[in-house]
């Protein structure tokens, strides 16, 4: 109703102006600055409504995103700092390339299981394809059936193994425990470290993404991979705003830690694989 109101006053006035001037083009530039001050006005409640709504729109989306992240500290599901005193182990010189049984070892020990390295070594499901070449191309085993190669000497081809047999293994002394975290997003990890539960990763010796020269294919029983020489593992025990922690077999260091950044391509290139163990 005070939208008509409005319209009918400004055509009197018009009309008025018009009568008085008694000249359309002065007329048609007074009608002409009404319009400016008078559609604002007119137009008032719907640009108020459609700013305020825009506003709520803005304020609901970082109130969410804000909620969700409080939420997760709140609960208990991803603490902002974790550091956990797992038991250290070193590979060497025993393992010159079990860097992921000894890992294993560390997370079951951690769990209270108490195994060592070299007993894994021994029970850890190996891919029996000897290493040949052919035409050029490697032909050799494929680490997601077993371990490739010696795991004992560095004097004999050798590589290691993936989550899958690892998984196999280590559900063998935690039945119904062992979690394959293997795809997930960090923040999957972050919730089992949260427990006090820490994850074994498969990673690089770099700790650091790799240019692509440091990948080899190999033909394979199950067809053609990609691997790499600098293939690790290690066991993560924490991490805060710009570092992951973690104990690593091959040098020896407990909560060694790498920039965050940089580790977490590391893994994400070597497939996201995880193994941990559901915290009692």
């Amino acid at each position: 109703m005070t939208n008509v109101l409005f319209l009918l006053v400004a055509v009197l006035i018009g009309v008025g102006i018009i009568y008085w001037l008694k000249s359309l083009w002065k007329a048609a530039v007074v009608s002409f600055c009404l319009t400016i001050l008078v559609v604002p006005l007119l137009l008032q409640q719907q640009i108020q409504t459609a700013i305020k709504q825009w506003k709520n729109l803005s304020f609901v989306k970082e109130e969410t995103e804000l909620r969700r992240v409080v939420s997760s500290f709140v609960e208990g599901e991803i603490k902002p700092f974790v550091l956990l005193d797992v038991p250290l182990i070193q590979q060497m010189p025993e393992l010159p390339r079990g860097c992921e049984v000894t890992s294993l070892a560390m997370l079951l020990q951690d769990a209270g299981v108490q195994v060592d390295k070299t007993t894994l070594a021994k029970q850890i499901k190996k891919d029996p394809t000897p290493f040949q070449r052919r035409n050029g191309k490697v032909y050799f085993g494929n680490p997601h059936n077993g371990f490739v190669g010696d795991m004992f000497s560095l004097e004999t081809p050798g590589l290691g193994v993936y989550h899958e047999p690892i998984e196999e293994l280590a559900k063998q002394y935690l039945p119904n425990r062992i979690v394959n975290l293997t795809g997930r997003d960090f923040t999957e990890l972050q919730k089992y470290l949260s427990q006090g539960a820490p994850v074994l990763v498969i990673t690089n010796s770099t700790f650091r993404e790799l240019p692509e020269s440091a990948f080899r294919e190999w033909d394979t029983p199950n067809g053609t991979i990609k691997i790499t020489y600098y293939e690790h593992s290690v066991v993560i025990t924490g991490y805060d705003q710009d570092y992951i922690y973690f104990n690593d077999p091959l040098s020896g260091q407990k909560n060694k830690k790498a920039p965050k950044d940089d580790f977490l391509a590391a893994w994400v290139q070597m497939g996201k694989q995880a193994i941990t163990y559901q915290p009692k």
